[in-house]
């Protein structure tokens, strides 16, 4: 089974701040970490590999410092894992990252499945997964928390609100991964070390991937971000108090009442 993984890396989020004049992520200095949601997709590859044989393709695009998740993704277990960077790729939205990814799948060859993570927790948009399916023209499920594989089909459970559905489709297709999925597994030692060889990490530029100038970046999104704000949360404490542990309670039956809590 041939499968393709697109992962991202993302700033820590306690770490987040956002440049006032752009409205862009500051990620300079900012600790980054792979996306959860990709690592249970990576997971869910390596399980499928493991299980039906095939080959395990890593792909991000991002910064030369992204190499750092796709050796993580090669210490997890991923065959190949390759970087699609460039300076014109700054600034792209999710449509134009997803062009982007859509197009580096197209070279790396043929396809069972693409997984993805539902979303990343910098953004939080969900769109790059779907949208790379609608670039290559291929059916997509979202919100997967079970992938089975039988004889010629996936089976799919897709979670919802209100009722898991069960879907089966036929390769090729793009599924995207939430952390009810599984659980994944950390780094046997050695192949941590030989994640970090010369020649491990492919490297492609938006020549290679096919891009011009203005493909991509601020130029080639049809979206921008109008404003971003940081959360900020504030945390009060208050002691209740009684003359006695039935006062404490009563008091603190009524404090809950008034903020609606009861």
């Amino acid at each position: 089974m041939r499968v393709i993984v697109c992962v991202k890396q993302v700033p820590e989020t306690s770490k987040i701040q956002i440049d006032p004049e752009t409205g862009t992520l500051i990620r300079e200095g900012v600790p980054a970490v792979l996306n959860p949601d990709d690592r249970n997709a990576l997971e869910a590859a390596l399980r499928l590999k493991e299980t039906h044989g095939g080959h395990v393709t890593a792909v991000t695009m991002g910064p030369p410092q992204a190499r750092a998740v796709l050796r993580e993704a090669y210490a997890m277990g991923a065959d190949r894992v390759i970087l699609v960077t460039d300076p014109v790729f700054a600034g792209s939205d999710s449509w134009a990252t997803a062009r982007i990814l859509a197009a580096v799948v197209k070279k790396t060859g043929p396809y069972d499945v693409i997984l993805c993570g539902r979303q990343s927790i910098d953004g939080e948009t969900a769109h790059v997964g779907p949208e790379i399916a609608e670039f290559l023209d291929i059916p997509q499920v979202t919100c997967a928390k079970k992938i089975q594989w039988r004889e010629d089909h996936f089976v799919i459970t897709r979670i919802t609100d209100g009722v898991d559905y069960i879907i089966e489709a036929k390769p090729p297709l793009l599924l995207t991964a939430i952390q009810e999925l599984n659980n994944p597994r950390h780094s046997p030692l050695d192949r941590f070390f030989e994640a970090f060889g010369e020649g491990i990490v492919e490297t492609l530029s938006a020549a290679d991937a096919g891009f011009e100038p203005g493909q991509a970046g601020f130029a080639g999104s049809p979206t921008e971000i109008y404003r971003s704000t940081p959360l900020h949360r504030e945390k009060r404490g208050e002691i209740i108090r009684g003359e006695s542990v039935r006062d404490q309670a009563v008091n603190l039956m009524k404090k809950l009442k008034e903020v609606n809590m009861l």
